[in-house]
């Protein structure tokens, strides 16, 4: 069993390998604990991921220097005759937020939401070595062919045509800010209520670097599901307050092309994901009137409820 991970050190001292068959990632993950108490987590990738997947240990362990719960890194390196990398993490303890949010009363979902916030604020703190250096993907570039990709597909939604104009009119406001380290796919689905009540932060496995106010594009596709409190306390935290109405014009452009362009990415996951995807993406639309306001109804019905 496992054979594929028979060549990586210390395997001899797991006393317990559990598959993780969670989340969209193309990597194999497994929870491990070894013989001297140790809780570990391991992912598995194809070994022509081997670039991508050792500059991403070097983001985690930049972002292992701030000071929250997170996977810290510990190892990387071939295994399986060569055909795969592994890489060894610490196991953070704790409930996922996704499952576990609804518990609390409001208030307390809003201070989670303001932890959250704080903590992304802490990621995007860390300084560029060499900014000059960083040369971010052209972004635009990449978001008009996926939105061509959904304009040619099969699963398209009724009147979209108002998102697809609105990305296309609007697409040059984004990337102007200096970049920042991202975690990359920062929800409520990757982040942990750790046994202490505080946020831990897992999956890492999107990080990189960009625009600062894309991250935020997934509290439209799943924060908001789970908890609008902790949604605007998210918001509220990274901005100590009220964004400005740049932030709003910046992220309403993202979550118009992220509504459509995740259909399309779904596709090869099964209908059932592209049935949620297209329901994420019709709340969208209603959310931000077809795209015709850049705040969205949730934040400007309860923007100050809970504080």
């Amino acid at each position: 069993m496992y054979k594929e991970l028979y060549d990586i050190p210390n395997f001899i001292n797991w006393r317990v390998i559990e598959k993780i068959n969670k989340g969209w990632s193309a990597d194999s993950k497994f929870y491990i604990e070894d013989y001297y108490g140790n809780k570990l987590l391991l992912r598995i990738s194809d070994v022509a991921e081997f670039y991508n997947k050792k500059k991403e240990f070097e983001f985690i362990k930049k972002y292992n220097k701030l000071n929250f719960s997170m996977s810290q890194a510990i190892e990387i390196g071939i295994c399986n005759n060569e055909n795969n990398i592994y890489m060894l993490l610490t196991w953070v303890e704790g409930s996922s937020l996704n499952d576990v949010l609804r518990n609390f009363t409001v208030q307390e979902q809003y201070a989670l939401g303001l932890q959250s916030g704080k903590i992304l604020d802490e990621i995007h703190s860390i300084k560029l070595e060499n900014p000059h250096d960083f040369i971010v993907e052209n972004k635009k570039s990449k978001m008009l062919t996926n939105l061509e990709r959904y304009e040619n597909s099969i699963n398209r939604v009724e009147e979209d045509q108002l998102a697809i104009d609105f990305v296309k009119n609007n697409i040059e406001k984004i990337n102007l800010l200096s970049p920042v380290y991202k975690h990359g796919d920062y929800h409520v689905g990757n982040l942990v209520l750790t046994p202490l009540n505080k946020i831990g932060v897992i999956d890492f496995n999107r990080c990189g670097y960009g625009d600062r106010y894309e991250e935020f594009q997934r509290i439209q596709s799943f924060d908001i599901e789970v908890s609008i409190p902790f949604s605007i306390g998210k918001i509220h935290g990274y901005f100590n307050g009220n964004p400005s109405i740049e932030f709003w014009n910046i992220l309403a452009i993202y979550v118009a092309y992220t509504s459509l362009n995740s259909i399309v990415w779904a596709e090869e996951f099964g209908q059932n994901d592209v049935d949620g995807m297209k329901r994420r993406c019709l709340n969208a639309f209603d959310d931000y009137d077809n795209f015709n306001t850049v705040i969205p109804k949730w934040y400007k019905l309860n923007s100050n409820k809970y504080i």
